[in-house]
């Protein structure tokens, strides 16, 4: 009997594994390019998960292992986890790094499309303004603000720039060129916009750039 037991034991052991140790990374990939096309080509209202599902060609209950909403998963998708990307203490550099980013951003299809109903359901669903922070915006905000620190201390932005108003001013102008007014040239958008943007935040002219 001993002997049995000590046999059988290590059959046990997998079922043990955390749930979700083992998924296939192709599965996500694959319901997030459905993802990307379903906006695109049917919007976001008709983007459900039994059409993603389909198009991904995985269950129902494969997403949702791994994403909690469609909410979820849209923003995901639209909103992949950013690659870390900074200027330095270069203030100029990057604030007119971050204008054009966001330009290209929002003239993205997908974004486009993602943007509207995720507004929606980030009124609905108090949770999704945590996930928003925390994927892409607090730790882009926490440089900024060490970047502009690092400027006032040096003497080129004024001491009463706030990180989070940059940022807002940044983002919101570049969703109402792209979306509202509809602008395709867009470096000429990001060369505008970082040079407004600058001329509010610099202590003095704006040094000249190469």
């Amino acid at each position: 009997m001993v002997n049995e037991a000590i046999r059988v034991a290590p059959a046990r052991v997998p079922s043990r594994q955390p749930r979700g140790a083992r998924r296939d990374p192709a599965i996500k990939d694959a319901v997030l390019a459905a993802t990307r096309t379903l906006l695109v080509t049917r919007g976001y209202s008709a983007t459900s998960i039994d059409l993603i599902a389909a198009t991904a060609k995985v269950g129902r209950p494969a997403i949702y292992r791994r994403w909690r909403s469609k909410a979820h998963l849209i923003h995901e998708a639209a909103f992949p986890d950013p690659a870390p990307a900074s200027c330095g203490d270069d203030i100029v550099a990057e604030v007119t790094r971050m204008c054009r980013g966001a330009l290209e951003m929002h003239a993205d299809p997908v974004v486009r499309e993602a943007v509207p109903g995720l507004l929606d359901d980030l009124r609905l669903q108090p949770a999704m303004r945590k996930l928003i922070d925390e994927r892409l915006e607090a730790a882009a905000r926490r440089q900024l603000a060490g970047q502009l620190g690092d400027a006032v201390a040096d003497g080129t932005v004024r001491p009463s720039v706030n990180a989070d108003t940059v940022m807002d001013v940044v983002a919101g102008a570049a969703w109402y060129a792209v979306v509202v007014r509809k602008v395709t040239d867009l470096d000429a958008a990001a060369t505008q916009l970082a040079d407004l943007v600058l001329r509010g935040v610099l202590a003095g002219p704006r040094p000249a750039t190469s």
